[in-house]
C-alpha cells in the first residue's frame, strides 16, 4: 500500500488442525522430513527432533497411495508420544494419494505443475478455446480433492514450484513469474467455485529474484480479485551452510520486509531440525 511504510498483508485465517495461520496470528515455522515415509519409526524420530527444535507443522512426502496410507501410523505414533502437531502430506503426481491423505492429515499440499498435467517438455499452440478445454479437464481432476478436503476439514496448500511448471503453463505464459501465479490461480478458482477457502499459497523457486517477484505478483493479483489467502514462504533447495542461510535470508527476508508471509520453511540441505533456528532468526529480525 505504501512503499515507505510497509504493513503486514492481512490474510484470512486458515486453521491447520488446531494451529491458525494468517490474520493477526504469529508467522508459523515448519519443516519437512527427509526419511522414507514407509519408515514409521524413522519419520517419528525425525519429527520429534523437529518439534523439539520449535517446528509447528511437519510435512511428509506421500508419492504413492501406500505412503499416504502410512501417514495414519505416523500420526498415531506421534500422538501416543504426546505430540499433537499438524501433519502435511506433500503430493506431486498421484491424485488418489492426495485424497487418501486428506482423510488422515491436517493439510494436503499439491504442486499444480504436475498434479493434473504430464510433463513432456513440449510447446503447445493453444487457442482460447483449446486452453479453456484444458482448464475444464483440470477442474474435473481436481474437484474431488477439493470436496474431500472440505468434507474432512483438511486445509490445502497450492504450492507452485518454478522448476516444475507444466508444459501447458509454459506454452501459454512462458517461464515467468506470471506463469507461476496463473498456475496457482487456476487451481484456486476451482477451490472458490466449490466454496472451499481453507487454502494457503506458495510460489517457490531456487532463484530468489524469481521467487520474490512471483510472491509480489501473486499478492497484487489476489488484491485485484478481492482475495487474501495466507502465504507459505520458501526458497527451493537453498543449499547448505552459509550459502543456504544467505539465500534464504535474501528470498524470505525480502518478503517478510514487505509484510508478506504467514508461515516459512527454510529449505537447507541439512537435517530438518537445523532449519528451525534459522527460520526463527529470520523472524526475529
Amino acid at each position: 500500500e505504501n512503499y515507505f511504510k510497509r504493513t503486514r498483508f492481512f490474510s484470512r485465517v486458515v486453521s491447520v488442525g488446531k494451529v491458525p495461520f494468517g490474520g493477526d496470528h504469529p508467522i508459523r515455522v515448519q519443516s519437512m522430513t527427509t526419511t522414507d515415509t514407509m519408515d514409521t519409526e524413522g519419520c517419528v524420530a525425525q519429527s520429534v527432533k523437529m518439534i523439539e527444535a520449535g517446528c509447528e507443522v511437519v510435512r511428509l512426502t506421500a508419492p504413492s497411495k501406500k505412503e499416504a496410507q502410512n501417514l495414519a501410523n505416523i500420526k498415531s505414533r506421534l500422538e501416543s508420544l504426546g505430540y499433537n502437531i499438524p501433519l502435511v502430506a506433500d503430493i506431486h503426481f498421484t491424485p488418489n494419494a492426495a485424497e487418501i491423505a486428506a482423510d488422515i492429515v491436517e493439510k494436503v499440499r499439491i504442486n499444480p505443475g504436475n498434479y493434473a498435467d504430464k510433463k513432456k517438455f513440449k510447446e503447445y499452440d493453444y487457442t482460447d478455446e483449446s486452453y479453456a478445454a484444458e482448464l475444464l479437464r483440470i477442474e474435473e481432476n481436481f474437484t474431488s480433492l477439493v470436496l474431500s478436503c472440505k468434507k474432512n476439514g483438511t486445509a490445502h496448500r497450492i504450492g507452485t514450484n518454478h522448476g516444475s511448471l507444466s508444459d501447458r503453463i509454459l506454452s501459454r505464459y512462458g517461464d515467468t513469474p506470471r506463469g507461476m501465479v496463473e498456475s496457482a490461480m487456476e487451481f484456486l478458482r476451482i477451490c472458490e467455485k466449490n466454496n472451499f477457502h481453507d487454502v494457503i499459497l506458495s510460489m517457490k523457486a531456487s532463484n530468489t529474484l524469481v521467487m520474490v517477484q512471483a510472491y509480489r505478483l501473486l499478492v497484487a493479483t489476489m488484491r485485484e480479485c478481492g482475495m487474501n489467502y495466507p502465504l507459505h514462504l520458501g526458497v527451493t533447495e537453498a543449499g547448505e551452510g552459509e550459502d543456504g542461510r544467505i539465500k534464504s535470508a535474501v528470498g524470505i527476508g525480502s518478503l517478510l520486509e514487505d509484510g508478506l508471509g504467514d508461515t516459512i520453511r527454510v529449505s537447507l540441505t541439512e537435517e530438518p531440525e537445523v532449519e528451525i533456528p534459522v527460520a526463527k532468526k529470520l523472524l526475529a529480525k
